[in-house]
């Protein structure tokens, strides 16, 4: 097999992602077609055949991937939602107006946010802000320096938690991580490098890195390859 054509989400994080797992092909002399997808449109290109390599389905919230032809192959990190601060604050049960004056999140994770927030008394009447997901990163850090108590709700990883003092607040109905999973085409992995499958299938990049990658290119600039060379080098670092 010369030719993969590897899908992802069209955001930084996944980018990035793709483009560390694209260093493991082009190892095996593998050319790689990069494929951009949106969320919606991703169970149609499965189903045609348009992704070989998938990075990633976040298990089990995206199981129904499952059905298009595709098999796992490996788990690169271990993504989780949760609520965050650069505030060292208490358990979400324990918090108050006078711990929080501003809740945050990004437009793709709106509702889930509002129906916790429909469920947390403490809370209650803390002003609310949305914002789109690839400005969540300046509309929070802003808002920080303006000495706002801000509480985010996210996915980790994420560039922000490149940053050590960035930290989850805990929250009981928030624990169970996913696996972030390689998809491979059941076609396409009969027929590729068996050594290749089983490098792919042992890679593993880690919530941290993840989210060095994702601030590499959302802050910095880098662009997803840069970015996938400077992780390989060993040059990423937390903020």
């Amino acid at each position: 097999m010369t030719t993969i054509s590897l899908g992802y989400l069209g955001t930084a994080l996944h980018a990035g992602c793709a483009s560390a797992v694209a260093r493991v092909l082009d190892a095996h002399e593998v050319e790689v077609d990069f494929v951009d997808a949106d969320e919606r449109e991703l169970p149609s290109m499965l189903e045609e055949g348009a992704i070989d390599l998938l990075v990633s389905a976040w298990l089990p919230r995206d199981a129904a991937l499952l059905q298009h032809g595709m098999r796992v192959l490996g788990t690169l990190y271990r993504p989780y939602y949760c609520w965050a601060s650069f505030n060292g604050l208490s358990p979400i049960a324990a918090l108050n107006a006078q711990d929080v004056d501003l809740v945050v999140a990004g437009r793709s994770d709106a509702e889930r946010m509002n129906a916790l927030l429909a469920q947390t008394p403490g809370l209650d009447g803390v002003s609310v802000e949305i914002c789109d997901d690839a400005g969540l990163h300046a509309f929070v850090h802003t808002a920080h320096e303006e000495g706002r108590r801000v509480l985010v709700f996210l996915a980790q990883p994420h560039a922000l938690f490149n940053h050590e003092a960035f930290q989850p607040v805990q929250d009981p109905r928030l624990s169970e991580e996913m696996e972030a999973s390689l998809l491979v085409r059941e076609a396409v992995a009969a027929c590729a490098d068996q050594d290749m499958l089983d490098e792919l299938s042992e890679m593993t990049l880690g919530n941290k890195v993840m989210s060095a990658l994702d601030y590499a290119i959302q802050i910095d600039g880098m662009d997803p390859e840069e970015a996938a060379e400077a992780w390989q080098r060993g040059r990423l670092v937390a903020r």
